[in-house]
């Protein structure tokens, strides 16, 4: 079975291109041709204060990746995550429900109280997070306000 690993900067570039060919494919289509701004972004994430990243390998390709941070919170230190994704060619097979079973094992060893995420309600993930056991926040509302 693959094995789960904690990325660091010295994986970016592996991990911009997984993240790249996931995300610019269907059914998301986001447009990452600005490969800056992707670096920023990533960097973004994995240079927060308490980043956790974590990496799916099978025979030393990184066919998964996990990118949030920890949060201390009254109740525990909880995980964001920020971005989620299997490799295209493993989609369909397991590999993203096995991930998350591995990650859960890793917070847990960590003392990691919960697990955030945001995704929309019209893209497979929600579905996918459900089948996981990630309830809805029923009360939990995300507010986004357009600049420019």
């Amino acid at each position: 079975m693959p094995a789960i690993s904690e990325l660091n900067t010295d994986h970016i570039r592996e991990i911009t291109a997984l993240f790249k060919s996931v995300f610019t494919a269907p059914p998301w289509n986001d447009d990452w041709s600005d490969e800056k701004q992707l670096n920023e972004y990533i960097k973004d994430i994995m240079g927060n204060r308490n980043p956790l990243a974590l990496g799916l390998f099978e025979d030393g390709r990184l066919i998964g990746i996990v990118l949030g941070y920890l949060k201390h919170w009254y109740s525990g230190t909880e995980y964001y995550i920020e971005e989620f994704c299997i490799d295209r060619q493993m989609q369909g097979q397991g590999m993203g429900t096995y991930f998350f079973q591995r990650i859960e094992e890793e917070l847990k060893k960590r003392n990691i109280t919960h697990i955030f995420l945001q995704t929309e309600r019209t893209m497979p993930a929600y579905e996918f997070y459900k089948k996981t056991g990630f309830l809805e926040l029923k009360d939990h509302v995300s507010f986004a306000k357009r600049l420019l």
